[in-house]
């Protein structure tokens, strides 16, 4: 699971029909959350997180289950909202 940030949305006129009605979002992990790289991640947004809000982001075979969509092509999906940043920082 990432924490981090929406910064901004990503629009898809033509895509996987599993994809259909999905909305995009680009999340920036937090460096103090995340061990790797920093790079940002394209999220499915079931939530409805909106731009500058700290998310929850579910990778993997688990964003697909969190989506309740096993068979679609998705690798990253936002399944909650941080309520309280504070103890992120």
């Amino acid at each position: 699971m990432i924490v981090g940030r929406v910064i901004g949305s990503l629009i898809s006129t033509r895509k996987s029909n599993n994809l259909v009605g999905s909305k995009f979002a680009i999340v920036e992990p937090l460096n103090v959350m995340h061990s790797g790289t920093n790079e940002r991640v394209v999220a499915v947004d079931i939530i409805g997180a909106g731009i500058g809000e700290m998310v929850l982001v579910a990778t993997g075979s688990a964003a697909r289950i969190g989506c309740g969509q096993e068979s679609a092509p998705i690798d990253a999906a936002i399944v909650g909202i941080v309520d309280d940043e504070n103890d992120l920082q």
